[in-house]
């Protein structure tokens, strides 16, 4: 896809501050410090567009970036930092889960995994919900640059069968190099080119077959996971 426009749009603490243009949105989501604002100012060409920060756990909102004037990126508050308070991680998750579940112009979300690392427990458990809720996803992992190249397909393998799904599905990314962001617009583009009243229904872009997946109703995060934002 070609940018030609890219803006900040607004921040949102609850879910009476979300944008009402009705546009569609795409959600960026993923633990503290694994690259999702610097995947974000890359995919669009602009730096410094989402900021990006050494100390996590900084903004602690919904932020929206209007791209081309036609739909937004949703940034959403990292998880897994602890220096929050309690009070503020349990309204952290019900803001998110009540976003993702109600938010009916989000289109699928972007899971964002250090590639450097294995998923975590956290991880997982979004995986899980968005399979339960029927919310498209699809799995970049990032950082990539500085994982030797000849253990991409290993690295790749490893998050597949870890997270369920296909090796293919695993898109690898570098904001260093750019590597992998044609295959991320691509994801991003299918997504929006679902139709917006099927959304629910949709069968999820990993399949749920694969171990973690679990029957009963819970949410996106635990009651000890701890959300604050990406560095």
């Amino acid at each position: 896809m070609k940018v030609f426009g890219a803006q900040y749009g607004g921040s949102a603490v609850d879910l009476k501050g979300l944008p009402g243009s009705g546009l569609p949105e795409v959600g960026f989501a993923g633990r503290s410090n694994v690259g999702k604002s610097s995947l974000i100012n890359c995919l669009v060409g602009v730096r410094g567009l989402a900021h990006t920060s050494s100390t996590p756990g900084r903004t602690r909102f919904l932020n929206f970036y209007l791209i081309n004037s036609s739909f937004y990126f949703v940034d959403l508050p990292g998880y897994g930092y602890a220096k929050v308070s309690k009070q503020m991680r349990s309204s952290f998750r019900g803001m998110i889960e009540s976003y993702l579940k109600s938010r009916l112009q989000l289109k699928g979300l972007i899971l964002i995994l250090d590639g450097r690392h294995q998923a975590m427990a956290s991880d997982l458990m979004l995986r899980d919900w968005l399979i339960q809720e029927g919310l498209p996803f699809r799995v970049v992992l990032t950082k990539m640059d500085q994982v030797p190249h000849r253990q991409w397909a290993r690295v790749q393998a490893q998050a597949a069968g870890l997270l369920g799904g296909d090796r293919d599905r695993i898109l690898l990314f570098s904001a260093a190099t750019g590597e992998g962001k044609k295959e991320v617009w691509r994801a991003i583009e299918k997504m929006l080119g679902e139709p917006r009243n099927t959304r629910r229904q949709a069968k999820p872009m990993i399949p749920p077959g694969q171990g973690r997946a679990r029957k009963e109703r819970r949410a996106p995060f635990g009651p000890n996971t701890q959300q604050v934002e990406d560095g």
